[in-house]
């Protein structure tokens, strides 16, 4: 395994810690005018989401995992089950809900993600920065009802609910940050 120094730490990359893996989101390398130098990191566990904060000694080595992305197009569900493709390999890859987390909420059938891998095991997806999908169900807005801001909940294809304006309806494609779960705007 790579190992690296805390002085060629970067954002993006990703270390193992003794509580998992941990991409780094924030680093400060601090030099106090008494003692030795530190370096400062915020961490964001690869598999939880959950964001941690330490410090380590300037001199000290930390293992770099290597985390593999991989191109695909989501193909269909099979039970709990999400059925991907490898857009250079045509291999076709189950990946677990577990795995996927929130990302289920924004899979349609030929979109396309990043599957993210270490060591043959799936540790998440990376979707586009916005999907497309079809309202399934939602109130439909009523002639002069055009109160600014106002909003009303919509069931997309995938089952997620999200807050749109009064005046989309249903059946309507519209654009949903797969960040945040917001509506963006029509599509």
């Amino acid at each position: 395994m790579a190992t690296i120094n805390t002085s060629d730490i970067k954002n993006g990359i990703t270390i193992k810690v003794d509580d998992g893996l941990f991409t780094v989101i924030e680093f400060q390398h601090v030099k106090p005018g008494k003692g030795g130098a530190f370096v400062r990191t915020k961490l964001r566990n690869a598999r939880t989401g959950a964001v941690i904060e330490r410090t380590y000694r300037a001199d000290e080595k930390l293992e770099q995992a290597i985390i593999d992305k991989a191109d695909t197009q989501y193909l269909y569900r099979d039970g709990d089950d999400y059925i991907f493709m490898d857009q250079a390999t045509f291999d076709q890859v189950q990946v677990s809900s577990k795995s996927l987390g929130e990302a289920t909420n924004f899979l349609k059938e030929t979109g396309k993600a990043m599957i993210v891998s270490h060591d043959g095991e799936i540790i998440g997806v990376e979707l586009p920065a916005s999907v497309e999908l079809t309202i399934a169900e939602t109130e439909p807005g009523i002639q002069g009802d055009r109160v600014s801001g106002a909003r009303k909940p919509a069931t997309l294809e995938t089952g997620f609910v999200v807050q749109v304006p009064l005046f989309v309806g249903p059946g309507e494609l519209i654009k949903v940050d797969t960040r945040t779960g917001e509506y963006m705007t029509r599509a």
